[in-house]
């Protein structure tokens, strides 16, 4: 799991960490997490996922990881690494696959609340949401290109997939 720890307060960080090894462990997979607290510790996270001998990587959203896209893309698809991404816009730049909230959904949510907030509506009156839409996005050319064959059954399940 590649992540910027400090992205997130840290009882949320500690929560995050904690729930992915759980689910680590009960996949029977060992987790690896690896840093990244900003561009410049790309290179060292890059390196330490090559001498760790990864065979498959999870990307944890931050600013400085969404910014750096390209490169995680590259360096994923150059190692022939099955990556998954926390928005779809890395899977358009050519990363494997995401599942994650839709940002224009999202946005257009946020549009109605500022909407409310301009008409009077108090901002502490408002409900927080949490995303409802989130979609399963695909990369078929990148999975060709990494020798990864996926299942007709996610396919199905796709929202969308990229051929």
């Amino acid at each position: 799991m590649l992540w910027q720890s400090d992205y997130l307060p840290e009882h949320s960080a500690k929560d995050v960490r904690k729930r992915a090894e759980v689910a680590a462990q009960a996949l029977r997979v060992r987790l690896q997490v690896i840093e990244a607290r900003g561009p410049e510790d790309l290179d060292r996270a890059f390196s330490d996922i090559t001498l760790a001998r990864v065979q498959a990587l999870i990307v944890w959203g931050s600013l400085t990881l969404v910014v750096a896209r390209r490169r995680l893309v590259e360096f994923a698809l150059k190692n022939r690494l099955p990556a998954m991404y926390p928005f779809s816009e890395f899977v358009d730049a050519g990363g494997l696959m995401s599942y994650a909230p839709n940002n224009a959904d999202n946005f257009r949510r946020a549009a109605g609340y500022v909407d409310r907030i301009l008409k009077g509506t108090r901002p502490a009156d408002l409900p927080v949401e949490q995303a409802t839409k989130l979609e399963l996005v695909i990369n078929l050319k990148t999975a060709n290109a990494i020798g990864l064959t996926i299942s007709p059954s996610l396919l199905q399940r796709a929202d969308r997939v990229i051929e």
